[in-house]
């Protein structure tokens, strides 16, 4: 599997050849550092771990700052593995940019973190109507959950109910966005359509 870590720019709109507008996700991807291998002689698998983004050095831990420096490279602040990567040539410490890894019009599978909305009731996390109307002597139960369970049997909440809690901050993944256009010079790409997290997030396309 082929990917790359990038960072969420922002969105944007461009013209295709037919004139429609579509609107698209600026990623900045990579270049990518090969902080180690992974071979079946030694692993069981093959594998490739790419490192983005820089780090201090100070806020690396002694362990890290090992790993970076067999690798010759700087501290990076995101490292992920992608097994079975159709580049198995790279070697310690050399980059892997964008238009090695994916071609324009290529489909691709986008992994990052949501945005983080805090605790939030059954409205806004699950989509509730709530109860509706003050009647009967209703008072403020227009966003309640209304019931969670039955009385004596089984006589507790069944696992899974829907109800207030954690809203956002989750490893979402959105599949088949298609790379609307890549700019080498700035490891710029264009993905057509939104993907998860806010502005300056870590990203990762997969092919």
């Amino acid at each position: 599997m082929n990917g790359i870590i990038g960072k969420k720019i922002g969105m944007t709109s461009i013209y295709n050849e037919d004139g429609k507008n579509l609107s698209c996700t600026v990623v900045e991807a990579g270049p990518c550092v090969v902080t180690q291998v992974r071979t079946v002689e030694n692993d069981g698998y093959e594998a490739l771990q790419l490192a983005y983004a820089e780090a201090k050095a100070k806020n690396t831990s002694k362990p890290m700052n090992g790993h970076f420096d067999k690798a010759k490279t700087t501290p990076k602040r995101k490292l992920v593995e992608f097994r079975e990567f159709d580049i198995v040539e790279k070697a310690l410490g050399e980059t892997v940019t964008a238009e090695e890894v994916f071609e324009e019009g290529d489909i691709v599978d986008v992994v990052g973190t949501s945005k983080g909305k805090g605790f939030q009731g059954v409205v806004k996390r699950h989509g509730f109507g709530g109860v509706g109307q003050m009647t009967h002597g209703q008072h403020n139960r227009q966003r309640a959950p209304g019931s969670i369970g039955a009385c004596s049997t089984p006589s507790k909440v069944v696992k899974g109910m829907k109800m207030a809690g954690q809203t956002g901050n989750r490893r979402v993944k959105v599949k088949n966005l298609q790379i609307l256009k890549i700019f080498p010079d700035r490891n710029l790409i264009l993905v057509k359509g939104a993907i998860p997290g806010p502005k300056g997030s870590f990203v990762i396309i997969e092919k």
